[in-house]
């Protein structure tokens, strides 16, 4: 199926919340943590053909997701196939007999909402709060001026790339987003 996205920024979750109720959107997953991992080869060949490998830990659940390279436009648009797994560290170490590696780690808070035509998330992550709108183009861009924001606003970058270049901003090393540990709530 194809996936059509896009990000904004936001400084807090409660920002986020509260703009994302008041454009009319209702709840539909409550707030939880997710664990991704990204998978590739040593040299990095899934990465320089613009496809993605991911696992996703959430709630007990395990999700393996393949997203094709990136089509060029003014929201982030690409092919992607998503299915449960029953065991999420039974395929990582699958892939990783197959010579993949994991490349990447991300975590991130995630409460999901829904409304006309699209789908929102609110990710709070180590690098900042986020709204991902999910959808058909008319959709997100109708979402998008009911929260105040514009084209330029959006973000087309995957966290793995906001997450790089915030490390560059700072001038920290790079490794995984992930939360300290006494920040991950139970």
């Amino acid at each position: 199926m194809t996936e059509r996205e896009i990000k904004l920024r936001f400084d807090s979750p409660e920002e986020a919340r509260s703009a994302i109720i008041a454009a009319g959107a209702t709840p539909l997953r409550a707030r939880r943590l997710q664990e991704d991992c990204l998978l590739d080869t040593a040299d990095g060949r899934l990465r320089a053909t613009g496809l993605v490998l991911r696992i996703r830990r959430d709630r007990g659940r395990s999700l393996v997701t393949l997203k094709g390279p990136v089509q060029p436009g003014p929201m982030k648009v690409r092919e992607e196939d998503e299915t449960m797994v029953g065991d999420g560290d039974v395929l990582l170490k699958v892939f990783e007999e197959l010579g993949l590696q994991v490349s990447f780690r991300y975590q991130k808070y995630r409460e999901e909402f829904s409304a006309e035509e699209v789908t929102l998330t609110i990710d709070e992550t180590p690098i900042g709060t986020f709204v991902e709108i999910e959808g058909g183009e008319r959709g997100i861009l109708a979402m998008a001026r009911t929260l105040g924001r514009a084209p330029a606003d959006f973000l087309l970058d995957s966290y793995r790339g906001l997450f790089l270049r915030h490390c560059d901003e700072q001038g920290i090393a790079a490794t995984d987003m992930v939360f300290d540990e006494d920040v991950v709530e139970g």
